[in-house]
C-alpha cells in the first residue's frame, strides 16, 4: 500500500527526482518542493502520513526549525531526514527536533522505502552504522576531518561552479546557457566537465553530491571572481 506523502529537499531537482521515483512505486506524492519560509505551512496543510525532509547542512542552526513546528502542530505527521552523513551535532537535532528517521541522500530507493513505511507506523528508521558512526565520532572526534566538498569546489573554476549551481536547481541546458549568456555548445561542454571533474554519470548524480557534501553551500560563502 502506497504512502502519502510529501517530499522537501533544499535542491528542487532532488525533491522532484525523487517525488518521481516515488510516484512510479506506487506512492501518493501530494507535493515536492524546495523548503522556503512555507515549507512548514505546506505540509501541515497537505497533512501526509510522511514527510521526507532534504537538508544539506543537518548542523546548521535551525536547520530543523520546520520539523519542530510540523510535529507541534500536527503531531502524526512522521517526519524522515534525508542528509548526508551526519555528524553527531546533525543527527541529534534531527531527533530533538521530532524526526522519526533519519536517511543518507545517496541511499538507494528500497531504503528510503523502508524508512518510510517504519516511521508512518512509529518505529525509529536510521541505519545502524549511522547510528555507530555517530556515536565513534562523540568518543574518537577527528581532528581534521577531511573536508569533501571543499576538496570538490577547488577541483572545479569559479564557471564550473556556476554550471552546478544551475544544474542543481533544474535548469536545463538551453536555460543555463540563457542564464550564462553563452551558447548552449557551450553550456552543454562546461555541464560534461563538471560532471567528469565529479566523477558521475548524470546531472542528477552531480546534484545529489553536491548535496551530500555541502559543496554548494560553500560555493555560495565563496566570493565571486
Amino acid at each position: 500500500m502506497g504512502v502519502r506523502l510529501v517530499v522537501v529537499d533544499d535542491h528542487r531537482l532532488l525533491a522532484e527526482a525523487l517525488a518521481s521515483a516515488l510516484r512510479l512505486r506506487g506512492h501518493r506524492v501530494l507535493a515536492a518542493t524546495a523548503p522556503s519560509g512555507g515549507a512548514a505551512d505546506l505540509v501541515l496543510h497537505r497533512a501526509p502520513e510522511v514527510c521526507l525532509f532534504g537538508t544539506a547542512a543537518p548542523a546548521e542552526p535551525g536547520a530543523f526549525d520546520a520539523v519542530a513546528r510540523i510535529k507541534r502542530e500536527r503531531p502524526t505527521v512522521a517526519v524522515v531526514v534525508l542528509g548526508p552523513v551526519p555528524d553527531p551535532r546533525g543527527i541529534a537535532a534531527a531527533f530533538a527536533a521530532g524526526a522519526s528517521g533519519y536517511v543518507r541522500h545517496d541511499e538507494r530507493i528500497e531504503g528510503v522505502e523502508r524508512a518510510m513505511a517504519k516511521a508512518r507506523t512509529g518505529e525509529v528508521a536510521v541505519a545502524q552504522p549511522l547510528l555507530q558512526g555517530a556515536f565513534a565520532e562523540l568518543l574518537n572526534p577527528a581532528r581534521q576531518p577531511d573536508d569533501e566538498g571543499a576538496r570538490l569546489l577547488d577541483m572545479l573554476t569559479p564557471r564550473e561552479v556556476e554550471v552546478l549551481v544551475r544544474v542543481a536547481e533544474g535548469e536545463d541546458t538551453r536555460v543555463i546557457a540563457a542564464g550564462m549568456r553563452i551558447a548552449p555548445s557551450t553550456a552543454r561542454t562546461h555541464v560534461q566537465r563538471v560532471l567528469m571533474k565529479l566523477g558521475v554519470g548524470s546531472r542528477l548524480e552531480a546534484a545529489a553530491l553536491a548535496a551530500r557534501t555541502g559543496l554548494l553551500e560553500r560555493a555560495a560563502a565563496e566570493p565571486v571572481e
